[in-house]
């Protein structure tokens, strides 16, 4: 297995029970996950699949945390494994620390506020969940209370803690009022109580704004790493069409390359996200871009004529009207980031089954450290 070693030599003081590094201080990617794609590699006459991986403390800019426990004394942390027992973890070694800081901090203002804690079983209490982002140029946090509650004012005394307690470690401050009986934790709204609309970052240039309800990934480092590699398969002047195209963090990245680029995401808040990237964009780069709203397999003609074709799935792969016409009408060149084995795999069968796509490169990045996860960058050309 080729792969950069990280030595981890910190121990955990909160496993067991926190279940959130089931593979903690093992290197690389879970071994099952490694020889599914060394099979695949072979298959397809491939060399032996590279590892790309990165640092194992400290990596994860991105948390959603759940809030319960009597009034008074809240924790803050993961479910354990089947459970929604919280598994308090003010010391995690995995996230940034101003993300267990900012956790701290809410536990403490939730005290001194006196605002009680969501119950799932009772569906009672206000307090339900924490998101924090970290904005890597400011090492500021754009932070999320998710409240059962439609108005911010049980929340208010304590939000206000918040701003106060964080002062300028704070990006800003949001409510999402959740009051439904579901294990989704972020609902549709978000209310601003303080600070910018968006967390910027930067992949090739191209600012990429992040709204708190717009998907991000949770190691921006690594996530660097797949974005460049993305860029450098993109012949300079191609046509390109992205799929799941999010807030732009690949196709705004790719511009420089790309004579022109249509742009497809279904998610309001990536295409709020998406819009205020290319709104800081001069105009003679806005035209090359069109924005094609909706679900991927209603928006596959966006395929038509690209000579690049990008797609960046959620767990459940390619939607089966998008991966029939590649398969159909196969581009010149497909690259395929993938954050689902099963369906990477699947995927590709039915991508290459008809003869038009052949699967010509593939590399893997440990994304998610200590996980069974793993993140696969492909390429397929035309036969």
């Amino acid at each position: 297995m080729n792969e950069h070693r990280v030595q981890l030599d910190t121990f955990c003081p909160h496993r067991p029970p926190c279940a959130g590094c089931p593979r903690f201080g093992e290197p690389g990617i879970a071994p099952p996950a490694y020889a599914a794609l060394d099979q695949l590699a072979r298959t397809h006459g491939l060399p032996e699949v590279a590892v790309v991986s990165g640092k194992t403390a400290g990596f994860r800019l991105r948390a959603r945390l759940a809030i319960r426990g009597r009034l008074g004394s809240p924790k803050v942390g993961l479910f354990g494994l089947g459970t929604h027992r919280v598994v308090h973890i003010p010391n995690c070694i995995v996230q940034h620390p101003l993300i267990n800081r900012v956790a701290s901090v809410l536990r403490r203002a939730l005290v001194d506020a006196r605002v009680t804690c969501y119950s799932d079983m009772a569906h009672l209490g206000i307090a339900r969940y924490l998101q924090v982002v970290v904005e890597r140029s400011s090492q500021t946090a754009q932070v999320v209370v998710v409240a059962n509650s439609s108005d911010p004012e049980p929340l208010a005394a304590c939000l206000d803690l918040m701003r106060e307690r964080l002062g300028s470690e704070l990006h800003s401050l949001w409510f999402n009022p959740n009051r439904a009986r579901t294990n989704t934790i972020l609902a549709p709204e978000f209310h601003l109580w303080c600070g910018p609309e968006s967390v910027v970052e930067h992949f090739g240039g191209a600012a990429v704004h992040y709204p708190p309800g717009a998907f991000g990934q949770n190691n921006l480092d690594i996530a660097q790493l797949i974005i460049e590699h993305v860029r450098a398969e993109i012949p300079h002047g191609a046509a390109v069409a992205e799929f799941y195209a999010g807030v732009g963090a690949i196709g705004l990245s790719v511009l420089e390359h790309a004579s022109e680029i249509r742009m497809n995401e279904v998610s309001p808040h990536s295409l709020h996200g998406l819009q205020l990237g290319i709104a800081a964009l001069d105009p003679a780069t806005q035209a090359k871009i069109t924005v094609v709203p909706g679900s991927a397999g209603a928006a596959r003609l966006a395929a038509a004529g690209a000579q690049v074709v990008i797609a960046d799935p959620p767990r459940k792969g390619l939607d089966a009207e998008l991966r029939q016409y590649l398969s159909e009408h196969p581009p010149e060149r497909f690259v395929y980031v993938s954050c689902g084995l099963d369906s990477f795999l699947n995927d590709t069968v039915l991508l290459t089954s008809r003869g038009g796509l052949r699967l010509t490169a593939l590399t893997a990045f440990n994304l998610l450290p200590f996980t069974e996860h793993v993140e696969t960058v492909a390429r397929f050309e035309r036969c």
